[in-house]
């Protein structure tokens, strides 16, 4: 176990190094020029000049990486060219947000997709069991933002439930109003990316229907739906937890979306203000966090599913 942790961590870095590396370079290749819009329409062609000297946007590529990955090594991701603020200050601020709604969201998906995928599986052959897997589907189907208003409709137009929009300006210093507040945001994730999760937890459900140690069971007495929920369900589990990272960075696609669409003054909302003002350094500390994260959380599943999964530890 040992050996195999370290050399995930080394494939973890390795990932980690090439991901700073793309998104450097992606972010050098995009149309615009920083300086001329710090300049502003009437800036002369010797203040940009001395803007882009002062910034270092004429230094050579490498050395300007060398000192933005130099940076992120001492815990500093750099300063705003537009505001001059802490990159890191503000994504620490703004994961107060991001953080709680996409762990609510997972919450929700989760919910969604382990009952209605087993039963799916369970009841295939009946009506209620094609009834929830079209839905799935269909669910799926739907893009977000469609499905945030669909959702803003029902709860906040006609209901009048929850918020349409926005976040409390004392954030979670009022955690009544800021859980109202991403309450919408993360059900509209949460049913997107349970009915894609739904649809492997049924899939994964029929397989283990299929082994053999389920086939015993029904064998010793036990109908074989009891046998499927009592020795097949921690094969499934196991097989959920491997899809969970997966999960993690869809969740995360998706919040960047939503944030947008509910207003929320989450990650996603900055990184896309941020990219249309050509402000290099928070892009880069954004996506990088980001990437980092999701790396991160599939290194851990890794380590859980091979720690739990017998099957693992014994071919080792």
């Amino acid at each position: 176990m040992t050996r195999y942790a370290l050399t995930r961590l080394a494939l973890l870095l390795v990932g980690l190094v090439v991901a700073s590396v793309l998104i450097f370079l992606v972010l050098r290749i995009l149309p615009g020029d920083v300086a001329q819009l710090i300049a502003g329409t009437n800036g002369t062609p010797e203040q940009i000049a001395g803007l882009r000297d002062r910034l270092g946007l004429d230094r050579p590529l490498p050395a300007q990486y060398v000192e933005w990955i130099g940076g992120v090594l001492r815990g500093d991701l750099g300063t705003s060219l537009i505001n001059g603020s802490s990159v890191g200050a503000e994504i620490a601020q703004k994961a107060q947000v991001t953080v709680p709604l996409g762990i609510l969201s997972l919450a929700i998906a989760i919910i969604i997709a382990g009952p209605l995928g087993v039963l799916s599986a369970v009841w295939r052959s009946k009506r209620r069991g094609t009834a929830l897997s079209v839905g799935a589907q269909a669910v799926a189907a739907v893009p977000v933002v469609w499905a945030g208003m669909m959702l803003v409709v029902v709860f906040a137009v006609w209901l009048g439930w929850l918020p349409a929009q926005g976040f409390p300006r004392s954030g979670w210093n009022d955690p009544g109003a800021a859980s109202r507040a991403i309450l919408l945001p993360a059900l509209t994730i949460g049913l997107v990316e349970g009915a894609l999760l739904m649809r492997f937890v049924r899939s994964a459900t029929l397989q283990a229907a299929g082994e053999d140690y389920v086939r015993t069971g029904a064998a010793i007495g036990l109908t074989r739906t009891q046998s499927l929920l009592r020795h097949g369900l921690p094969a499934v589990g196991l097989s959920v937890v491997t899809v969970l990272g997966v999960q993690v960075a869809g969740v995360i696609v998706a919040s960047v979306v939503v944030e947008q669409v509910f207003a929320l003054p989450g990650i996603g909302r900055m990184l896309v203000a941020d990219v249309g003002a050509r402000d290099l350094p928070k892009v880069q500390g954004e996506l990088l966090v980001l990437t980092a994260f999701v790396l991160i959380v599939g290194f851990v599943v890794d380590l859980v599913h091979r720690a739990i999964d017998p099957r693992q530890r014994d071919a080792s």
